[in-house]
C-alpha cells in the first residue's frame, strides 16, 4: 500500500483490510515501533475535530513522526488557494496529507495532485477511518468478523456509508434501519454487495429498527443531524423519532451484544444515557481504537509494509 491514497473503503481489497486490521492490533498490544521517523504529516481540515486531530497528532507522534495542524482559515482551501495548489505545495514539505473536507471531490483532486499519500479523515461522503477503528473494536469483542451481524440504527450518513462497505469487505452482515428517503444510497448499497459477493458479506436495508436490532451482535448508531446539515435539523429529529436506540430495543439484540457510537453523541436523541454506559457499551474503547487503526494506516502508506 505504500504511496497509495486512501479515500475510500473502496480503495482496500479484502487482504489489505485484514491486513491493517491485525496490524492494529498488533500495535495496539505490542506499541508502535518507529517506523515514520522524521516524517511529517499534514492534517487539512475543513471541519473541527477531538478524536480524528487528536488520533492522528499522537499515533505520527508515537510512530516516531510528527504532525502539523493546519485549519481552513489558515489554509483557505479552495478559497484563498486553489485545492490544487496546496497539494502541490505541501508535497514538498511533508510525507503524507490527512484531509477533513466538506466534499469529496476536495480530496480526489487533492490526491490527483499530490506526490504523497492523501487519506481521507472524513467527508461529506464517507469516513473510511472510522470504519476501520469500528471493525478493530468489533473484531476485539467478538474474535471475528466473518458472519457477525452489524445492525446500525439512523441516517445512511458518511459513517453508515464506510461501514456498510467495510463490513461487507470483511465478511461481516450490516444491516440498517432508516427513514424513508433517509437510507443508504443505491451506489453504496450495491458496491457493498459486489464486496459481499467476494467474501460471503451481505447487507440488507430495512425501516423498522427492531427488525435491524434482532439478532445482532453489534448495535451502532449515531446523530441525526451531520456537520453541515444544522439547517436541516428540526426535520430530520421528526424524521427520526422511534429510531432512538435504548435499552428496550438493545433486548432484541443478542444477550451479548456490543453497543457502538462513533461520537459526539446527542444523549437523549438518538442514543440513552443508559445504554451508552451500560455494560454493553464499548463506545470509548471503539474511540481509542482511532488511534491504534490509523497507526496501521500511515505505516502501511507512509513505509514499506513489510516492516509493520
Amino acid at each position: 500500500m505504500r504511496g497509495r491514497d486512501l479515500l475510500s473503503i473502496r480503495d482496500l481489497s479484502p487482504d489489505e483490510l485484514e491486513t491493517l486490521i491485525r496490524n492494529a492490533l498488533s500495535m495496539k498490544r505490542d506499541g508502535s515501533p518507529p517506523l515514520l521517523q522524521g516524517k511529517t504529516a499534514a492534517l487539512l481540515f475543513e471541519k473541527p475535530s477531538l478524536r480524528t486531530r487528536v488520533s492522528f497528532e499522537v499515533g505520527m507522534k508515537q510512530l516516531g513522526g510528527s504532525a502539523i495542524y493546519l485549519s481552513q482559515s489558515e489554509v483557505g482551501l479552495g478559497q484563498r488557494e486553489p485545492v490544487r495548489d496546496v497539494a502541490r505545495v505541501l508535497s514538498h514539505y511533508v510525507a503524507g496529507i490527512v484531509a477533513r473536507t466538506y466534499a469529496q471531490q476536495t480530496l480526489v483532486e487533492l490526491a490527483e495532485h499530490a506526490n504523497v499519500p492523501v487519506v481521507n479523515a472524513l467527508s461529506d461522503d464517507e469516513h473510511p477511518c472510522q470504519a476501520l477503528a469500528d471493525l478493530l473494536t468489533v473484531r476485539e469483542k467478538k474474535g471475528r468478523l466473518a458472519g457477525v451481524r452489524i445492525a446500525f440504527i439512523g441516517d445512511g450518513n458518511n459513517v453508515s456509508s464506510s461501514l456498510a462497505m467495510a463490513s461487507a469487505l470483511a465478511g461481516a452482515e450490516f444491516v440498517i434501519a432508516s427513514p424513508p428517503d433517509y437510507g443508504l444510497s443505491r451506489d453504496i448499497i450495491d458496491t457493498a454487495r459486489g464486496f459481499g459477493r467476494q467474501t460471503g458479506g451481505a447487507i440488507e436495508t430495512v425501516v423498522r429498527p427492531e427488525d435491524a436490532a434482532k439478532g445482532a451482535d453489534v448495535v451502532y448508531t449515531d446523530v441525526w443531524t451531520s456537520m453541515g446539515q444544522e439547517s436541516e435539523r428540526r426535520r430530520r429529529v421528526e424524521a427520526f423519532q422511534g429510531y432512538q436506540v435504548d435499552s428496550e430495543l438493545m433486548l432484541l439484540a443478542k444477550p451479548d451484544a456490543i453497543f457502538m457510537h462513533d461520537l459526539p453523541a446527542h444523549r437523549g436523541e438518538e442514543i440513552t444515557d443508559e445504554v451508552i454506559e451500560g455494560p454493553q457499551s464499548v463506545v470509548f474503547q471503539q474511540a481509542e481504537n482511532r488511534l491504534h487503526a490509523q497507526k496501521a494506516l500511515l505505516a502501511a502508506l507512509m513505509t514499506d509494509e513489510a516492516a509493520v
